[in-house]
């Protein structure tokens, strides 16, 4: 990918993730009050505003073996965020339109995250 197209995507990568954050804050406003979902949204809601966190660090990397090494957290941190959500589909948390447009998103963005830690190597 040439250098200007790769900024690009970069960038890109980052305004989805900014996107997604805020949707996880908007999700962590709808919990109800129980423990088990104060548990699950503690966790989410930090996995799930760290990924984009972890990202913005790895653009700032110094090198590309730190860009790299960060990336990998950001991975780490976006599989984290997909199984939160996954588990509340499946505890019944919640069952509807954005909760599963949000398990979409996070799956997607895992893909471009992986799939952009390949391309560094």
């Amino acid at each position: 990918m040439e250098n200007n197209k790769w900024i690009q995507y970069k960038i890109d990568a980052r305004e989805r993730l900014k996107a997604f954050c805020i949707k996880i804050l908007k999700l962590s406003e709808r919990f109800p009050k129980t423990t088990r979902a104060n548990v699950i949204n503690y966790q989410l809601s930090k996995s799930g505003t760290s990924v984009y966190a972890k990202y913005r660090a790895a653009l700032r990397g110094r090198s590309k073996a730190e860009f790299l090494n960060i990336l990998s957290i950001t991975v780490e941190e976006a599989n984290e965020t997909e199984m939160w959500i996954d588990l509340c589909i499946a505890s019944g948390i919640f069952n509807d339109d954005f909760i599963n447009e949000l398990h979409t998103e996070s799956l997607e963005l895992l893909k471009i995250l992986s799939n952009m830690r390949k391309n560094v190597t």
